[in-house]
């Protein structure tokens, strides 16, 4: 299995080479040169295996350069009930039938980013300690990205983590867990704009091929392939729990912001899995459910990004998008490059044809929703009242827009994002109580931080990572 640029750029490469690079040179992302189908004698001998065992076999179709047993066994280290607190690792909680929330916040963050980070820890450390080599790591986050990274690598051998968090735009809970860390390897930068202008920095540095290369710069967001690849586990993982046969269809709500998560569900329907619809729900920052509505990509400057009470979603440029785009679009590299390289940044946005919108839903099953303040708090109140569920504040714009689109006889599955604890203001508002949290994070914010508030400057985060390393 190789890697090639939506971009166009010509250079195959392996599994190990992308997990360490990110971006790859010529500004594209990586994919691979061919999705592995699975049929249907695939899907029922996977149906009774171990989570664990079940990332291994999916991974094991896109990494043919780490030797099986290595894999395997990275696989078993982090897929433990230890980490995730459950044997299931990702159950299926219902709601009722032919509806359920996906639990994937089970990990030491209480996000459904543990899911792809903790693999990713493991991955780094094999991958550096292989070739003896070390690794500085830069990232951007809305909120759950950042402490999932931060936990996942604390004291990995070779690794330092730099974050970009956006200065004040995250709830106290989220902020708390990033700046709580003491760790020497993990440093935090708030930045004081929006996460957009984050995200823009990270690129802008893995952009400067001298400097990425000179100071060892990787990614942990989900522009880097192993990361997304981890998140398509847990649909297969869903799928077999939520269906008795393998000829049955499912439909995923996912909540999104960056379309990291929902473009993993779309990779796992590629490979076969009966996925009937991939809904996107987006809060009021919906530059994504315009585009799956109008087929228009208009993403927004950082002054008309909202701020909202589903922050991790305050995103109005999704990384992960030029992937779908690149196979909507037949995979032409040439024009998925003037779209995101050209059109956007003379014009500020791209539109695809006719034909090509009519796809979006016919051949690849995305639909799209959005959800307000009013909305979410709304959702978490019937959720509440009439299923005993507390829900944070993103999984509700996922549930809300869920209950819109779901179709008769086809089980309706929303990927939980977060526990409510981590955003406990609006639970209150809502519901008027504080949603619980674990015992040993009761003092959290009042726990010592460490982090670096710096003005948006791509300039002075390259002399931050320079001057510690």
């Amino acid at each position: 299995m190789k890697y090639l640029s939506t971009r166009g750029d010509k250079t195959e490469r392996h599994f190990s080479d992308i997990l360490l690079e990110g971006l790859a040179p010529d500004g594209g992302l990586y994919l691979p040169t061919s999705y592995p189908r699975v049929d249907a004698a695939t899907l029922a001998r996977w149906r009774g295996l171990s989570y664990a065992d079940l990332a291994f076999e999916i991974l094991s179709l896109y990494i043919d350069d780490i030797p099986a047993a290595d894999l395997k066994a990275i696989a078993h280290r982090t897929y433990t009930e230890a980490v995730f607190g459950t044997p299931a690792i990702t159950p299926l909680k219902p709601l009722e039938p032919g509806l359920a929330l996906v639990a994937l916040s089970n990990g030491p963050t209480l996000a459904f980013k543990d899911m792809a980070m903790q693999l990713l820890g493991q991955l780094f450390e094999y991958e550096l300690g292989r070739r003896g080599e070390t690794l500085n790591i830069l990232g951007a986050t809305s909120g759950d990205t950042g402490s999932a990274a931060e936990y996942a690598m604390r004291g990995k051998a070779g690794v330092q983590v730099f974050m970009l968090s956006p200065h004040g735009r995250m709830s106290p809970f989220q902020q708390a867990q990033m700046f709580s860390l003491q760790d020497a390897n993990i440093h935090n930068i708030a930045v004081q704009g929006v996460f957009d202008d984050c995200q823009d920095i990270v690129k802008a540095v893995s952009n400067d091929l001298d400097y990425k290369r000179a100071h060892r710069i990787g990614t942990v967001n989900s522009i880097n392939w192993a990361r997304l690849l981890a998140q398509v586990v847990y649909y297969f993982a869903a799928y077999f729990q939520a269906t008795k046969t393998d000829a049955e269809q499912v439909s995923f709500t996912v909540p999104s912001g960056n379309f990291g998560n929902v473009c993993a569900g779309h990779v796992a329907r590629m490979m076969g899995l009966p996925i009937a619809q991939l809904v996107v729900a987006t809060n009021e920052n919906d530059v994504l459910d315009e585009f799956f509505r109008t087929g228009v990509y208009r993403p927004r400057g950082a002054a008309q990004t909202l701020e909202t009470s589903s922050p991790s979603m305050d995103i109005s440029k999704a990384s992960n998008f030029e992937r779908f785009v690149f196979d909507l679009l037949d995979r032409d590299a040439t024009r998925v490059r003037r779209l995101f390289a050209e059109e956007l940044a003379t014009q500020g946005f791209f539109e695809v044809s006719a034909e090509e919108r009519a796809r979006i839903s016919a051949r690849y099953g995305f639909v799209s929703g959005r959800s307000t303040h009013q909305d979410r708090v709304a959702t978490i109140q019937r959720c509440h009242r009439s299923y005993g569920q507390i829900i944070d504040t993103h999984t509700a714009d996922g549930l809300k827009v869920a209950l819109e689109k779901r179709e008769p006889g086809i089980p309706m599955l929303v990927l939980e994002t977060a526990l409510p604890a981590k955003f406990a203001v609006t639970i209150e508002e809502a519901l008027g109580i504080v949603p619980p949290r674990p015992a040993a994070l009761a003092d959290l914010e009042q726990r010592p931080k460490r982090v670096h508030v710096m003005p948006v400057s791509v300039d002075l985060v390259k002399q931050f990572i320079a001057d510690h390393v």
